[in-house]
């Protein structure tokens, strides 16, 4: 990670931030599971989450966190599709433009979606995302929101481990699937806000 690692009491602010922006998403238990396992296992519905997913969680949190000025010349990212869409509708919400650099081979209901919520979208070869991004913030002074790199993004992904905690209380074992890092690095802060 090459930014500052947030405190666990940043999911914590962030909880604040989300709220009545983001989905409460429910938490469910299988009994299937259960048996299969000898254990009370509980799942966190994030497909329940605006965008269908967790990211829209860090996004808003982000675009929160930036400066009048930062707003003003707008935000950029790189995604093939769940931060593409949780990125453009936290702009929009906050009155911010936002343009996405997406991928050529990323999903056309992907795309669709995400330029569905305002975003401008710029592709390229999937090699090149990070270079685009590099390009459009020297050309138009955009704030790079990183998918994951980033400590804003980071607490806001763990809002999501947060409720679950909030709604069953101390767990034994916490299972979070892992893409760049910033869910499990946020379901960490968050457990060790609530089982230090």
């Amino acid at each position: 990670m090459t930014t500052p690692t947030p405190e666990p009491t940043a999911v914590l602010e962030a909880a604040q931030r989300i709220q009545g922006i983001a989905n409460h998403t429910p938490v469910h238990t299988s009994r299937t599971l259960n048996q299969q396992t000898g254990h009370q296992i509980y799942l966190k519905c994030e497909t329940f989450q605006r965008v269908g997913a967790f990211k829209f969680r860090g996004a808003y949190n982000a675009v929160t966190q930036l400066t009048d000025a930062q707003k003003a010349a707008g935000v950029v990212t790189h995604s093939s599709g769940n931060h593409a869409q949780g990125l453009a509708l936290a702009a929009k919400l906050l009155g911010v433009k936002a343009t996405i650099v997406m991928p050529d081979n990323a999903p056309a209901i992907k795309k669709a979606a995400t330029a569905g919520y305002g975003a401008t979208i710029v592709t390229c070869p999937a090699i090149e995302r990070e270079a685009v991004c590099a390009q459009l913030i020297e050309e138009h002074g955009y704030t790079l929101i990183h998918p994951y790199d980033n400590p804003n993004i980071i607490a806001g992904a763990g809002t999501a481990d947060l409720e679950l905690l909030q709604k069953t209380g101390p767990l034994d074992m916490l299972f979070t699937p892992v893409g760049g890092g910033g869910l499990i690095s946020g379901t960490a802060l968050a457990a060790a806000a609530v089982q230090p």
